[in-house]
This record gives C-alpha cells, structure tokens and sequence, in this order.
C-alpha cells in the first residue's frame, strides 16, 4: 500500500513538472510555435505532463523499494528511542517553532532576505528548542509524574501521590508484596526498567541460587502488578551516564521526587548522603518486632558459638541474634538467659545478653 502511494504521488509530481516545465519554455522561446504550429503547441502543456508522470513513474518505480526500506528503518528508529526522550524533544521543537513564529511580523519588514532569515531561525529555534528538551527530559517527566502541571485544578488540600521506586534487593526479598497487600504503602510503585533488566539478568545467571533469587524477583513484580490492589508504574525511562544501578535510583527518586524502597543497608546510607527518602523494609520489620528491653528474661537455644572468646549464639522465632556471654558451653541446650543490651540498625537487631544462671550465681 505504501509503495502504490509513493508511486501515484511520484507521478503526480512528475505531471506537475512537465506541466510547469511547458509553460516555461513556452514563455522563455516564444519562436518556437511556427516551428511545431499552434495546434501542437496548444496541446503542448497535456503531452508534457503525460510525459513528466511517464518518466517520474519509470524513476519510482526503481526508487520505491529503496525509499519503502528508508521510511521502515526511520519508523525503526524512532520506535527504539524512550517514550520520555521522544516526547520532550518533540516539546521542545515545537516550542523552539513557536518562539521563532513570533518574530515573523518584525521580520517581513526586510522583504525577500527577512523571509530567509526567518527561515534560518525557525530551523535554529527548532533544533535549539529540541536540545533543551532532550536535555530537560528529566525535569520535565518530574512535572509530569508528580501531577504538579494538574495540581492547580486540583481541589485545595489534595495530596499528590509519592511514588515508591523499588529497588533490585527489596524485589527478591519478597515481604514488600505482603507490605503491600496490607494497605501500608501509599501512593503508586514503580518499578524501573533498568532494575527489571538486572532481574532478568539475575535470572539467565548460571549459577543456580543467582537464577532461583531472579525468577523469585519477577514471580514477586507479577504477583504485586496483577494481584495486589496497588498502582504500578513501569518506568521506561534511563540515565545512559550513570553505570551503577543504584546510583540510577537516586537520580530517579530526585526526578520523581519519590521515595526509594530497599533493604540494601549501602543503598540506604547513600539516599540519606544525597538527601532522597529511603524507606528501608528492614526498619520496619525491626519496627514491628517484639520489643526486648534490658532486664527481661528470653528463653532460647544455643545453637553455636560467637565470634569472641566464650560467645554463644541463639535466635528469636523472628530471626533476631542473641549473643550470649559465656554461652559456648551451654551449645545445643536450651535455657533462659537476661538480656543485658540491645543494638538497634538498619541493618537490624541485635541482642547481648548472658545466661540467667550465671545471674544467680553471683
């Protein structure tokens, strides 16, 4: 269909230029009617056009096929550049356009050479206004996502929605879509393309715990996008500058003016150092936990011994280590010991304690 398109239009264009070319000739060599005679020379203009389409359709019909393959591969390309790249530039072409339009009226003025030079700054503003927009493309997809263009038709006091960026680690480890289902995250999930692309590559890994961890990673993305009651957002957007993924999070929540979600401890630290708020499922899981304040007394097993001398190691039901004074030779009893201190991180909990005979004995 295309191809029957550029050949109808191939020679429709020929028709007008042998019809065009005509009336030239037949201007610039007035002596040329007594030579072919005035009946010929009144049919000129039809037999030059007919002409014109016959030979620009012979042309299209060798050129068809080559400029069929140059629409598709053009179609191509533009198709391969990212939906915010794409639409940032084409705003800011068409803004370039439009200031370069308001200086037309001043530029008539100079006649012939003002019409070039209007046509010189319109394909400056463009190319300039499309710059800009490339270059802005971040900016302007915060403004978007973060509804501050629709804020001032909003009723008053309507909150905007936060976005919660979902990092790689917080993925595989599963709880968020439980978090999730409990109605405790607000406001719309995303989810960046760049860091489905490390699942995917987690999960084609050779090594087996790596592809078990991907494939969880994307079982946990299709449970929350399907059947949790949640927004999910997949960013297709990418910062080609940046190599490090998690450096890409930061730059993300800065453009969505979002908050990251991880577990990462390394992650976390470096959102705060940037001043991005981190919401790290590692807090609230220690937030959520029973509460063991010195002087309590727990009853556990020791299963094993502790990095210092005379240590023993026993945990909670919620995976909460107890380190245990002088506990290596109570390994494999159960007994109650007294909490002595408790350790509170981000990358969690962690309670010394020493075992409640010993107490007694003293």
């Amino acid at each position: 269909m295309l191809k029957k398109a550029i050949l109808a239009f191939t020679v429709l264009c020929g028709a007008w230029f042998g019809y065009t070319l005509y009336h030239i000739v037949e201007r610039s060599f007035p002596g040329l009617s007594p030579l072919f005679g005035q009946e010929v020379m009144a049919n000129g203009s039809g037999v030059f056009a007919v002409l014109g389409g016959l030979i620009f359709g012979m042309i299209g019909v060798f050129a068809s096929d080559r400029v069929v393959r140059g629409l598709h591969s053009m179609i191509s390309s533009f198709s391969r550049i990212p939906m915010n790249e794409l639409a940032a530039g084409t705003a800011g072409l068409l803004g370039g356009l439009l200031l370069s339009l308001l200086l037309s009226p001043g530029l008539s003025l100079l006649g012939q050479a003002g019409k070039l030079l209007h046509v010189g700054i319109m394909v400056l503003g463009g190319y300039i206004g499309l710059r800009i927009g490339i270059e802005k493309k971040d900016e302007l997809a915060s403004l978007w996502m973060s509804g501050k263009w629709s804020q001032a038709a909003e009723p008053e006091g309507r909150r905007v929605e936060e976005h919660k960026i979902l990092d790689t680690s917080v993925i595989i480890d599963g709880r968020i879509a439980d978090i999730c289902k409990t109605g405790f995250i607000e406001g719309t999930i995303v989810i960046p393309e760049f860091v489905l692309e490390e699942l995917q590559h987690i999960a084609d890994s050779s090594d087996l715990l790596k592809r078990n961890r991907g494939r969880r990673g994307l079982d946990i993305l299709n449970k929350i996008q399907k059947e949790l009651d949640v927004k999910v957002l997949i960013y297709e957007g990418d910062f080609e500058e940046i190599s490090e993924v998690d450096s890409k999070l930061v730059k993300l929540a800065k453009v969505l003016q979002g908050k990251v979600v991880t577990n990462d401890f390394n992650l976390n630290k470096v959102c705060e150092l940037q001043g991005v708020s981190v919401l790290n499922i590692n807090d609230l899981a220690n937030a959520v936990k029973p509460v063991v304040l010195p002087g309590e007394e727990i009853l556990v097993q020791i299963i094993k011994d502790g990095k210092e001398h005379g240590q023993g190691v026993a945990y909670l039901d919620d995976g909460t280590m107890i380190v245990v004074e002088g506990g290596r030779e109570y390994i494999g009893t159960t007994m109650e010991v007294l909490v002595t201190s408790v350790l509170q991180t981000s990358a969690g909990r962690m309670i010394f304690a020493k075992p409640k005979l010993l107490e007694k004995a003293q």
